[in-house]
């Protein structure tokens, strides 16, 4: 089967990312930001394995970087001048606006994210389904239950994007039960 992305376009992404979240650490935890970037793109690149028609480059470019935006002092500008509009526009998508209310951000993110090409709903799909871990332990019960209500809020907006993805997701709510 042909691959549908270069290694070359992931490293400079990854690369990227890897310095624009340096000293940042997963939420509770010791480890290093990047992994949780790596956990996204791993995801991507295992639907990418089996749906093989999405732009892999797109997909796994915005699952290293979807972050820096939001995250970090990078701009759409620099995103947009190293990995070009598409690229940057998917990032822009995929960052919370954090100019609105608390409780109105993730409609207005799906929305944002539903406007873009499939393959932002992949990161999308991606992002969640590596955060549904065990929440960090300072999480209080609302907040986790929030965080399962908002899972089933992208399920449902992005699962036709990627089977596969979606699956995942749903198995991955679905065990999340055990924390709330």
């Amino acid at each position: 089967m042909k691959q549908n992305w270069s290694q070359e376009t992931y490293i400079k992404a990854y690369k990227f990312a890897a310095q624009a979240h340096q000293g940042q650490k997963m939420p509770g935890s010791e480890i290093p930001y990047i992994m949780h970037l790596s956990f996204v793109s791993m995801e991507v690149i295992a639907a990418l394995n089996v749906e093989a028609k999405s732009d892999g480059d797109l997909a796994l470019q915005c699952s290293l970087l979807h972050d820096t935006i939001e995250d970090t002092d990078i701009t759409f500008e620099q995103v947009k001048t190293k990995f070009g509009e598409s690229v940057a526009n998917g990032v822009l998508a995929l960052t919370k606006d954090e100019s609105l209310a608390k409780h109105l951000q993730m409609a207005d993110s799906l929305r944002r994210i539903k406007e873009q090409p499939q393959e932002i709903w992949m990161v999308k799909l991606a992002d969640r389904i590596t955060n549904l871990q065990a929440p960090p332990y300072y999480w209080t019960q609302e907040k986790i239950i929030r965080y399962r209500e908002e899972g089933i809020q992208i399920y449902k907006a992005l699962q036709d994007a990627s089977p596969f993805l979606a699956a995942r997701l749903a198995s991955k709510i679905e065990d999340y039960k055990t924390f709330v």
